[in-house]
C-alpha cells in the first residue's frame, strides 16, 4: 500500500528539531507559491494579449523556464521537512517503531546525499554558464543565477533532510 506519508495537522514544534530550518523551508516555500502566482498572471497576460492579436509578452516562455526550476526546488526544503515525499511502507508498517524510524532515517540520509549531488552539479553547471557568459535565446538574461539558486536550494534541501534523519533517530519526527 502506498501512501503520502505526513501528519494532516499542522504541527507546532520542530519538524527536523531545528526552528531556524523550518523557518527557512516554510519562507522559500512561501516565495515559490508567490512566483508560481507571477507567473500565472504572466501567462495569462500573454495568452490575452496574443488573443487580442496584440502579441505575447516577450520571452515570456523563458521566464516560465527558469521560474519554475525555481518554484519546484523552492518548495523541496518544506516538502522534506512536512514528510511530504511518497512513501512505501507495504512491509515496514509492523515493523517496531525504534526500527521504522532508524529504515526512515537511512532513506532521509540516502536522500540527502542524493540532493547534495544534484546541488554540486547544479553548482558546476552555474559556474560553467557564468564562465560562458550563457543567456537566454529572446530576452538574452543570464542562466547562472537561476541554475546558482536551484543549486542552493538543492543545498537546502539536503540539509534538510539530514536533519530529519538526525530528528528521527531522537525519536522526534
Amino acid at each position: 500500500m502506498s501512501e503520502i506519508s505526513g501528519d494532516t495537522q499542522a504541527k507546532t514544534e520542530s519538524e527536523t528539531g531545528l526552528p531556524a530550518l523550518d523557518g527557512l523551508a516554510r519562507l522559500l516555500a512561501l516565495l515559490g507559491g508567490a512566483l508560481a502566482v507571477a507567473l500565472a498572471l504572466l501567462v495569462s497576460t500573454s495568452i490575452t494579449l496574443r488573443a487580442l492579436g496584440l502579441g505575447g509578452v516577450r520571452g515570456d516562455f523563458e521566464f516560465v523556464q527558469m521560474g519554475v526550476a525555481l518554484i519546484v526546488f523552492a518548495f523541496m526544503p518544506w516538502c522534506q521537512a512536512r514528510r511530504g515525499n511518497v512513501m512505501v511502507d507495504s512491509f515496514t508498517s509492523r515493523l517496531p517503531p525504534r526500527f521504522q524510524a532508524a529504515l526512515d532515517a537511512l532513506w532521509e540520509v540516502v536522500f540527502g546525499a542524493m540532493m547534495a549531488l544534484i546541488a554540486w552539479r547544479l553548482g558546476v553547471g552555474a559556474m560553467d554558464a557564468a564562465s560562458s557568459s550563457t543567456t537566454t535565446m529572446v530576452l538574452l538574461m543570464p542562466i547562472a543565477p537561476a541554475i546558482a539558486a536551484c543549486a542552493a536550494l538543492a543545498g537546502l534541501t539536503s540539509v534538510v533532510a539530514l536533519a530529519m534523519a538526525v530528528a528521527r533517530l531522537r525519536g522526534g519526527a
